[in-house]
Formats: structure tokens, C-alpha cells, sequence
């Protein structure tokens, strides 16, 4: 019907009206929704207009587009060094959008870092956000550091119930990603090292970069960051800010030995360097996990650690609401950059978050994602055993949706990665998780945003036809 209607367009001048939807349904006997179809399509082509109440109407020719302009003067202007900053910053997004893109149809998506809309509490998020603009004052602005019901709450969350943390002491950021970069801008000096977990999370990396950083990896295991070379890192750097995820790390999973929390600590407090803790998965704890460890924010009475907190993960990619908490003048200056890049977290974001926190549907939604989390845990490894038996994981974490996936050696992350999109599945490739030259090739599988469990099945059925020394891979 709409290739019909295209060639018919030409009876008509612009902004001429066309013939009513009853005249075309009888004219070519269809339907009226067929009619209504092709219409639309024509509509999003740009060749015609509709109006409600009026009819459809041929749309006015396009303009023709300018020629592009001359930019190459940028190359210059963004690659300029000078001696006092350094050199150039680094603005490269490749390993981040990496995991936001979403797959083609039929993909089974193995590379997300959020869960999926099934798994999301849209309905408590919906009652919120309408609960939330009915508050008096929603749409005014918000204090500066954050709503004080929302700083008490993360402050309880992150110190525990002895009070720890003070609410003075947090600041409502626009999610994790935004803490993490407010953390790095005003805590390292630009052009100096900031040691980071190898393998990471590249958005830190990238957030380090475009900030005029230089990350040094230091290696981690199961336990965590090795302290004895994290010791070596400082005094080689002179750094004075390390990031980590001590608990259940991205994309390792693993969580910082006891032992290694004080000896982190220790080695930060003899370099006079501060602690960022991304604790971002503590919301992501399956149901067979245990008691989890304390935020290491909460044994530092001294302001060694920054810690960075978020809803982002365990509700929706939308719902950016986190909080950094920080002692001392380190507070001061965290606010500051936060007033100079954005102001503040708009009011409305944070009356929400509110809402649902508050909410019986808050704690309901924690246990649904603890319980999936570890019903999807076990699908992905059950069928990794089954079906890819020389890809062994002598770690599988409990909490955090990542399985880190080692490759045959020689092998290149990124072209396996190409065969299994082709194949039907998408993952990610692991050396933008490192700083420098990667150690060993991995893949990152996230088990989170698949559609269920059988899903999980079939993407890991088409992970081993092309896996590395495969027969037919």
C-alpha cells in the first residue's frame, strides 16, 4: 500500500491535501488500518504530513543539505601539548560502549551491564515517579549536595547501623559513572598516575584518561588487589589515588580478602593517598551469598576512602542517582567540582528515588533480583560446563552478573568476539578491561540481561561453535 501511495504523491503539490482515509480505503480496497500503516511510513520518510482532525498532506520538498565544512583544523586544536598539563587528554568510549549498545535483533545479549527490563521494577518505578510529583516542592531546586532523607539513607546504607558514615558526609551524584569522574577530577592532580584493578571496568579507565590521568594496573586475584604489588605501585607512581571494587569486582568478581582490606588501607594511609571504593554490585549480592563484608568506608574513621554508591544497577539505566561519601576538606572539594560540571541532581530524579526506596516494593525487588541473579549464575555455568568444557571458571562469584572467560593463548579477544556476533551472541572483548598490554586473553559474559534462562542456553550453544580450537570454529 505504501509503495501506492508514494507514486501517487507526485498528483499533489506541497501541502496539498491528500484524499480522506475513507476515500483511499474504498479506492483500493483495504483496510482502514492498512491505510493507516502505509500512511505512517510516508509520514516517517518525511513525505507527508499529518494533522489530527485535518487529514494527511504531501510534505514540503526537503532542503538540500549544505556542504560539509572543514574540520580537520580540530586535529590540531585537540592534540595540541602543552608543558603544562601534560600532554593531551584521552576521550576514547570504545570499551564503554562496548556494553551499552544494544545487539541487532536475535542476538542474545551476553555484553549488557544492566538488568533487563523483566528484571527491572518498572511498576514500583512508575508509583514512584507519580508519587514523586506530587510532593510539595518536587519541582524546586533541590539542596546542593542532595535531599537530606536521601543523603541519611545512603549514609546508613554505606556506614551501617552504628553510624559510621554521617549523612553530612554524603553528596547525591547523577549515578555512578558521574561519582566516579567527580572522584578522579578532584582528588588527582591532572597529568599524575591513579593506580587502578587490572583487569577494571573501562569506564573508570576512560573517565581517568579523559581527565588528564595516567592509570598504572595493579594485578588482582580471587582475593582481590595484590597488596605487595599494590605497596610496589605507589612508591614507583608517587600516586596518590587508588580505585577498587572490593566487592565483587567487574569483571573478575572477585572480593577483597580481609586480610588484603587492612593492608589496602595501610598502604594507602603510608602514601598519603586516597581510596575511591566503587561498591557497586552490593545490590547485586545473589541469595546464596552470605553475609557480605562492610563498605571499607565504614572501618575508616580517617577519610582515606571516598566511596561511591548507585541505584543505577539494581533498578534502571534511567533511575541515575548515586551518592559519593567523603570526610574532611576531600568533601568540600567533591562538591565543588560537582556545583561547577552540573549544579545538582535534578530534584524530581531524587524525590523518586526516594519514593521507591521507601517503598515495600523496595526490598521485595531485592530479593527477586538476589534470587534470579543466582538461578541465572547457575544456568550460565551449568551450560559453560556442559557444552564448553575447555573453558574452565576456577572462580564463579556470588554476587554481579559477570563470568570472565579465559581464551586459548594466541588467541584475539576482539575477533572472537566479531565470530560470536555472528553467531548470534554478543560479548565482550577483554582488553579494554586493561590499562596496558593485556596478560591473557578473556571475554567478559554477562548472565544479566538475557531474556531467561533458556536463552542463556542458546547463547552459550553458539558461544562453542566458534570458540578458539573448536572443531568447526
Amino acid at each position: 500500500m505504501a509503495h501506492l501511495l508514494r507514486e501517487e504523491l507526485n498528483r499533489y503539490s506541497p501541502g496539498e491535501k491528500l484524499p480522506s482515509s475513507r476515500a483511499l480505503v474504498e479506492r483500493h480496497r483495504v483496510s482502514p488500518v492498512t491505510v493507516s500503516r502505509a500512511l505512517a511510513a510516508l509520514a516517517a520518510e518525511g513525505l507527508v504530513v499529518t494533522r489530527p482532525g485535518a487529514g494527511a498532506f504531501r510534505a514540503a520538498p526537503r532542503p538540500v543539505a549544505p556542504p560539509p565544512g572543514d574540520t580537520s583544523w580540530q586535529e590540531v586544536a585537540l592534540t595540541a601539548e602543552t608543558p603544562a598539563d601534560g600532554g593531551p587528554r584521552g576521550a576514547d568510549a570504545t570499551g564503554v560502549l562496548a556494553t551499552l549498545a544494544a545487539p541487532p535483533p536475535g542476538v542474545v545479549e551476553f555484553n549488557g551491564g544492566y538488568l533487563p527490563p523483566g528484571l527491572r521494577p518498572e511498576q514500583a518505578l512508575s508509583a514512584a515517579l507519580a508519587r514523586a510529583g506530587r510532593r510539595p516542592g518536587a519541582w524546586e531546586r533541590p539542596p546542593m549536595e542532595g535531599l537530606e532523607e536521601l543523603r541519611a539513607w545512603f549514609a546508613r546504607e554505606i556506614g551501617g547501623p552504628g553510624g559510621a558514615v554521617p549523612a553530612s558526609g554524603v553528596l547525591i551524584t547523577a549515578g555512578g559513572q558521574s561519582a566516579l569522574t567527580t572522584a578522579l577530577r578532584a582528588l588527582a592532580p591532572q597529568g599524575s598516575a591513579v593506580l587502578v584493578e587490572s583487569p577494571t571496568y573501562p569506564g573508570l579507565l576512560a573517565a581517568a584518561r579523559a581527565s588528564g590521568l595516567r592509570p598504572v594496573p595493579v594485578p588482582l586475584d580471587h582475593d582481590g588487589v595484590r597488596p605487595d604489588l599494590l605497596e610496589r605501585a605507589f612508591a614507583a607512581s608517587g600516586a596518590r589515588v587508588v580505585v577498587c571494587q572490593p566487592l565483587f569486582q567487574n569483571p573478575t568478581g572477585a572480593v577483597l580478602h580481609p586480610e588484603r582490606r587492612a593492608r589496602l588501607l595501610a598502604a594507602a594511609r603510608a602514601a598519603g593517598a586516597f581510596v575511591i571504593e566503587d561498591d557497586f554490585a552490593r545490590w547485586l549480592a545473589h541469595d546464596d551469598a552470605g553475609a557480605l563484608p562492610p563498605a571499607l568506608a565504614a572501618d575508616d574513621p580517617d577519610g582515606v576512602v571516598v566511596h561511591v554508591r548507585s541505584l543505577t544497577k539494581i533498578t534502571s539505566p534511567s533511575l541515575r542517582v548515586g551518592a559519593l561519601a567523603a570526610r574532611g576538606p576531600a568533601f568540600e572539594r567533591l562538591r565543588a567540582i560537582q556545583v561547577v560540571d552540573s549544579f545538582f541532581v535534578p530534584r524530581p530524579l531524587q524525590e523518586t528515588a526516594l519514593e521507591l526506596i521507601s517503598s515495600p516494593a523496595w526490598t521485595r525487588h531485592l530479593r527477586t533480583v538476589a534470587a534470579e541473579l543466582r538461578l541465572r549464575r547457575t544456568a550460565t555455568t551449568t551450560a559453560l560446563a556442559a557444552e564448553l568444557p575447555e573453558a574452565p571458571l576456577p572462580f564463579v562469584p556470588r554476587g554481579g552478573y559477570h563470568l570472565w572467560l579465559r581464551l586459548p593463548e594466541g588467541t584475539d579477544p576482539a575477533a572472537v568476539a566479531d565470530a560470536a556476533q555472528r553467531a548470534g551472541v554478543a560479548l565482550a572483548p577483554g582488553g579494554p578491561y586493561f590499562a596496558a598490554e593485556p596478560p591473557s586473553p578473556h571475554l567478559r559474559l554477562s548472565f544479566a540481561p538475557a531474556a531467561g534462562v533458556g536463552e542463556i542456553g542458546e547463547g552459550v550453544r553458539r558461544l562453542r561453535s566458534v570458540w578458539p580450537g573448536r572443531t568447526g570454529a
